[in-house]
């Protein structure tokens, strides 16, 4: 009897990750879920005995990757990895120019530098498998929006990695692709509120002169997201055809508000999509107040 195939998920402890995490158990997979905190891990670990192994995997840090491949490799022995998902990430956001450099270095850090650092680890696992790669980028890498551009460019980059990586590995046959989320039910909702919050005391009043009417018109947007969003198990379903289907796709678009973001921008040229996302804004804007 062949042993169950093994995955990989990063971010495990919640939302997207955590549903992957569950999905791919349920579907028989043995998972191993990284996490940051052990009492995340031992509660995923929790949501299907035997099917998870959870694991410290910090993504900005060498010393946990480089432990986590080793654990890894010591519990697929020679049958290898049949998946890895690349979920971990965070969000910054705000006005572009008072968005710190540092702020900046950590979106990158963890949503581009961690997705390769993890990749590039487990890739000789995912060779003995002749395995598949699955990115969570995000409908941001294809189409930016005001207060969103440190994100949407971690997440054009992830849709860059994701398709050099493709070719590169298609000679072996082990194929990559990207999931691109719309709006999705994940706590990076209210993460993203809270991080508002702090973003708000420092900018300078002539900053809040500024932005005050469309940061008010993108925090209200924040706050009613998860009313319109997709459940994590519409991503995680994506996954599980990424790594088991005969033929998986390159791309996965999630949610209607992506398809229509996409469908317009294909449709659409940049000044039309400009005046568009920004009439948007202004109408939220009003209310808003």
């Amino acid at each position: 009897m062949s042993p169950s195939p093994a995955a990989l998920v990063t971010g495990a402890s919640s939302g997207i990750g955590e549903a992957c995490t569950l999905a791919l158990a349920m579907a028989g997979y043995r998972v191993y879920a990284g996490v940051r905190r052990v009492e995340d891990g031992r509660r995923v670990e929790a949501l299907a005995p035997g099917r998870i192994e959870w694991l410290l995997l910090d993504v900005t840090s060498a010393e946990e990757i480089a432990a986590a491949a080793r654990t890894v490799g010591d519990g697929v022995r020679e049958a290898g990895l049949a998946g890895l998902v690349n979920n971990a990430g965070i969000a910054v956001g705000g006005p572009l120019e008072y968005v710190l450099p540092g702020d900046l270095r950590r979106q990158l850090e963890v949503n581009v530098v961690g997705l390769h650092a993890v990749t590039a680890a487990v890739l000789p696992l995912i060779r003995r498998a002749r395995g598949r790669i699955v990115n969570i980028g995000s409908i941001a890498g294809r189409i930016a929006s005001p207060f969103t551009g440190p994100y949407s460019a971690s997440k054009h980059a992830v849709e860059a990695l994701t398709d050099a990586l493709r070719l590169e590995l298609a000679p072996e046959r082990i194929h990559v692709s990207v999931v691109e989320p719309g709006q999705v039910r994940t706590p990076i909702w209210e993460k993203g509120l809270s991080q508002f919050a702090r973003f708000a005391e420092r900018v300078p009043p002539e900053g809040v002169i500024r932005y005050a009417g469309r940061l008010k018109a993108f925090r209200w947007i924040l706050e009613r997201a998860p009313r319109h969003s997709e459940p994590p198990a519409a991503v995680a379903a994506a996954v599980l055809h990424a790594l088991g289907a005969r033929r998986p796709r390159t791309r996965y678009v999630i949610g209607r508000d992506a398809r229509i973001r996409l469908a317009l921008s294909r449709l659409l040229p940049d000044r039309m999509m400009d005046a568009l996302t920004l009439a948007t804004l202004e109408r939220v804007e009003r209310r808003a107040t």
